[in-house]
């Protein structure tokens, strides 16, 4: 195993400077789930791996999805039994390994007139869905009456209820296990950096040998040679694969998937939702501690790809979709507390609308050497990994004659997901709690909220939190918890502005908006003091912040 790598902001240029100074196995363009899980599959298997990502890490696809685990019921419908049976068993595996952020969720399926499945589909459906997917017995699919419902979802429409099914399915947070990803990624030894776009590739012969790098904080740029060069870069694949002059052949169709989130007391549900919508498709409304997000569109996107916007269109239809499902809440533009919209990067068939495409991965080789991995599920990221990551070591045994190890990430426990069985986090909750948080006056949910992003790692936020209360013992426990919080993330998740903190480190801007507005600029404050900033980086990143901070409430 190569020297563990601490994830931090300071260490950037260190990195940079490292990959370029020897020669990697492998560099990995784009550092979303899909590129972070090749780092850590190559990496956990000898190679010397090096990933740079022009935004930070998970700032596209990868922080913009539903935010779940799932094997998505619909495209067994569609016939993909491979992909259902896949990503299906895959959402056992991330919840042994992180089971801090991939929790599993009670999702009702209700049964409705002229809907998108009857009952016998839906019975029959659920029992093939929970079986390809290796379900256990206690949390198979149960069907159930109008009646029972109607006791369980009091919200739903009734004249047109016939029954429901209910299953399981597993939230997370994307962006935080993307960071647990590369986190564990670099404990191996790979070298990752975010902001770092891949300017052009190097060449000898005609193949592609490594890229030329530029640094956008600082406007460096580095030569980093490779043997293998792999594009992981999600809606930007066909961007890097022009710049490889090898666009041909299948291409990308990009299509918007927008969330929109209300407090929940505003959409009081008891358990998540997978419902109909009048035109025939079907979105989610998901509980998430205060809050409730409902999602998504699936409509062709042709726009800016750093910048997706919600669109009026877009809540709009959102809007009318809840409404029709749940009369009695009637939700208003006025009730959104935040959005989000992110891309999808699937493969073009012809003829087929946005929600037909198919979400299977396919790799393309180019003439060059160039990997390319293109569509894949949220879900099914670790697979998709071993399959670039078998062919990458495949060929450098055949060009070099090196033995490398099998693939074994279905048994790495991600960073912060050190706990023997889920049910022993309740009881680390309290330990911390009990040892810090009550010294400190921070409630038992807030540690919870805590261990939920950061696992096991939260006691050491904690530590630093208590050191913080020594300073400062004047100031507001819960403003010095997010300090320590800022902290970590600076120094061990790479943490660069305020964007990457509030919206990709922690989800606050997204589900907790409405507190921002007291502290963003103290935290800013605190970030500038770390990270050593001066005036113009200083407003410059408020700015980016305040930006962001306004779209999410604010539709074109």
């Amino acid at each position: 195993m190569k020297r563990e790598r601490q994830l931090s902001t300071k260490n950037r240029r260190q990195y940079l400077e490292d990959m370029a100074n020897e020669p990697l196995d492998v560099i990995i363009i784009g550092g979303g789930i899909t590129g972070a899980g090749i780092a850590l599959d190559a990496a956990s298997r000898g190679l010397h791996v090096g990933l740079v990502e022009k935004q930070d890490f998970g700032a596209g696809t990868s922080s913009r999805s539903t935010k779940l685990i799932h094997g998505g019921l619909r495209y067994l419908k569609q016939g993909e039994v491979n992909l259902v049976k896949e990503v299906g068993r895959e959402r056992d595996t991330l919840y042994r390994n992180a089971p801090h952020i991939v929790i599993p969720e009670k999702m009702l399926l209700p049964l409705v007139a002229n809907g998108t499945y009857g009952r016998l589909a839906t019975s029959i459906g659920l029992w093939i869905y929970d079986r390809l997917a290796g379900v256990a017995q206690e949390e198979r699919r149960v069907m159930l009456s109008k009646r029972h419902t109607e006791e369980l979802e009091p919200l739903l429409r009734k004249d047109i209820l016939k029954g429901s099914g209910l299953y399981i399915e597993y939230r997370t947070d994307d962006a935080r296990l993307t960071i647990e990803v590369i986190k564990t990624a670099a404990s191996y030894g790979a070298l990752c950096v975010n902001y770092t776009e891949a300017t052009r590739f190097l060449y000898k012969d005609q193949k592609v040998i490594g890229v030329q790098v530029r640094d956008v904080l600082t406007g460096e740029k580095y030569e980093i040679f490779a043997k293998k060069v792999v594009n992981a870069a999600g809606p930007w694949v066909d961007q890097v694969r022009e710049k490889d002059k090898s666009l041909y052949g299948k291409r990308l169709h990009l299509t918007k998937g927008v969330h929109l989130v209300v407090p929940r007391h505003r959409l009081p549900l008891r358990q998540s939702v997978y419902f109909d919508v009048p035109d025939g498709r079907m979105i989610f409304a998901i509980p998430r501690d205060r809050a409730t997000y409902i999602g998504t569109t699936d409509t062709d996107y042709h726009g800016n790809l750093e910048t997706p916007r919600v669109t009026k269109d877009d809540v709009a239809y959102l809007l009318e979709a809840v409404n029709h499902m749940f009369p009695s809440v009637r939700l208003k533009e006025e009730d959104i507390t935040s959005s989000w919209a992110g891309l999808r990067p699937l493969i073009h068939e012809d003829g087929k609308l946005p929600s037909e495409l198919s979400r299977k991965d396919e790799i393309f080789h180019s003439p060059s050497g160039l990997i390319t991995i293109a569509g894949g599920k949220l879900t099914g990221f670790r697979k998709m990994a071993e399959r670039v990551v078998d062919l990458v070591v495949q060929e450098l045994k055949t060009e070099e004659g090196r033995e490398f190890h099998e693939c074994t990430t279905d048994k790495i426990v991600l960073a912060g997901g050190d706990f023997s069985h889920p049910e022993q986090i309740p009881a680390f909750v309290r330990i911390i709690h009990a040892k810090a948080g009550a010294q400190m006056g921070i409630s038992e949910e807030q540690v919870l909220v805590l261990v939920g992003r950061f696992g096991t790692n939260a006691a050491k936020i904690m530590e630093k939190a208590l050191e913080l209360r020594a300073a400062h013992p004047e100031k507001d426990p819960s403003l010095l918890l997010m300090c320590a919080e800022l902290s970590y993330c600076i120094e061990e998740e790479m943490a660069v502005n305020l964007n990457d903190f509030l919206i990709r480190r922690t989800g606050r801007l997204f589900f907790e908006r409405e507190t921002l507005e007291p502290v963003y600029r103290i935290l800013l404050e605190e970030m500038a003091k770390l990270l050593e900033w001066n005036e113009e980086q200083k407003l410059s990143f408020l700015e980016q912040f305040e930006e962001e901070y306004r779209n999410a409430v604010q539709f074109v």
